[in-house]
């Protein structure tokens, strides 16, 4: 981390140096980066939308590999080494993973994003369309095969501009950002191995829609099943000291007491999506479904509910996690309860390199005449690939996709116009560091 030793105390006094709006402040190789970004949107456009016609719904593993192949080519023209790491192992499709180093004097950065959406083949959602007033629609338009074109917009405007040799790039594109493949260990192991040799890490997913904006901080999203047991009875004998209140009671004193105990900590959220109770139960966390058998007149045996749990910080989770593990612990006469926590996505707290690398954008911003851009409130940005960064590298900044409305729905819609404008400002983020 020489690079970033030594430069961050000189970048600290960015701020008090930011012009204003409006007031363009570019030298004149920052133009020229800016100029190319410009004259390559249309090239950019056509890509973006033969990428949104290929279907790569999570699970389509043939469509992802043909993403993955479409922009394999691309980087590759760049002078990227790039491979195709396969996902048989985590029960997925693979990674689009490539690599440029440099010449050694600038620091390493790592590029995220992904190759895979929500909308599989069976979906209506298929195809790319050109809207008026320089909109367009389509599966993944904006999360994110957009931001992947942010990326090779900004690099090809520093390459044709002999600006890349003082970089050092990796690009992790993940291939089930959407549905996770398991164990994550493996899942993600190719992107911990780049952060873990990276200064600095950016991602290209398309934030809270607003160009104004981008994201320092995003709470982390892991899952947990909550198990009741009770004594099986007649309902008539409920509440009798051999036969206690039944598992459906003890899992409604749990849930009120997570509610009542945790409810209001700010950017802390926890929700049981999946209830099922009665005399046998069963549930299929992959598929989302489960079944319950009993009567109202048998007090209840079993329950299980499956939710989520989101933090800013690993320190905010594991205070949640052990407050739950409390309330489970405080049982009912009769009852059993156990929680168990499953591994998810990492938070990304708002760290000071996360707002210095920040400052820097919005100072490229600025001085591009694009205004300036403030932090999204963490409440608005979901778990990313970006968070398994955190704790990696020093810096990190996410939301620097093609922005627009809609994602996850059939009306996913990009606002192109933003397209050369957040590929400009990465690139001038780039030049600068």
């Amino acid at each position: 981390m020489r690079w970033l030793r030594t430069t961050l105390p000189l970048l600290l006094p960015l701020p008090l140096l930011v012009p204003g709006p409006g007031r363009a402040e570019l030298f004149e190789s920052e133009r020229r980066i800016a100029a190319a970004v410009d004259a390559a949107v249309p090239d950019g456009l056509a890509l973006l939308a033969r990428s949104v016609d290929i279907n790569s719904g999570t699970m389509n593993f043939e469509g992802i590999r043909e993403v993955g192949a479409l922009f394999r080519a691309e980087f590759e023209e760049l002078g990227f080494s790039a491979r195709w790491e396969d996902g048989a192992a985590w029960g997925r499709a693979g990674h689009l993973v490539a690599e440029r180093p440099g010449n050694g004097s600038g620091p390493r950065v790592l590029f995220i994003g992904h190759l895979d959406t929500v909308f599989e083949p069976d979906s209506p959602f298929q195809r790319y369309e050109a809207l008026p007033d320089s909109m367009a629609r389509g599966p993944g338009v904006i999360d994110m095969k957009g931001g992947i074109v942010v990326m090779l917009l900004a690099l090809r405007a520093l390459a044709e501009n002999d600006a890349l040799e003082d970089l050092s790039i990796s690009v992790v594109l993940t291939g089930d950002e959407e549905k996770s493949g398991r164990p994550l260990s493996l899942a993600r192991r190719d992107l911990l191995s780049a952060a873990g040799g990276a200064d600095a890490a950016l991602g290209f997913e398309d934030g809270d829609g607003d160009p104004r904006t981008a994201v320092i901080a995003r709470r982390g999203s892991e899952g947990w099943t909550l198990r009741t047991a009770g004594v099986p009875s007649h309902s008539s004998q409920i509440f009798q000291e051999d036969v206690g209140s039944g598992a459906i009671f003890e899992a409604a004193r749990i849930l009120a007491a997570f509610h009542d105990s945790l409810g209001g900590e700010l950017h802390l959220t926890f929700n049981p999506g999946a209830i099922v109770g009665g005399t046998t139960v069963t549930f299929d966390r992959e598929e989302s479904r489960g079944t319950a058998f009993g009567k109202s007149n048998v007090v209840a045996e079993s329950t299980l509910v499956a939710g989520d749990l989101r933090a800013l910080t690993v320190a905010q989770r594991d205070r949640a996690r052990e407050k739950m593990r409390r309330i489970v612990a405080a049982n009912h006469p009769g009852t059993r309860a156990e929680i168990v926590f499953h591994d998810g996505y990492p938070p990304l707290a708002p760290t000071a390199g996360n707002r210095q690398l920040l400052a820097l954008l919005d100072r490229a911003s600025r001085d591009l005449g694009l205004g300036s851009v403030e932090p999204v409130d963490p409440a608005r940005a979901g778990a990313a690939d970006i968070s398994f960064t955190a704790g990696h590298v020093d810096m990190a900044l996410d939301g620097l996709g093609l922005m627009g409305t809609g994602g996850h729905t059939v009306e996913e819609t990009a606002d192109l116009r933003t397209l050369s404008g957040q590929a400009k400002r990465v690139a001038i983020l780039l030049f600068r560091l």
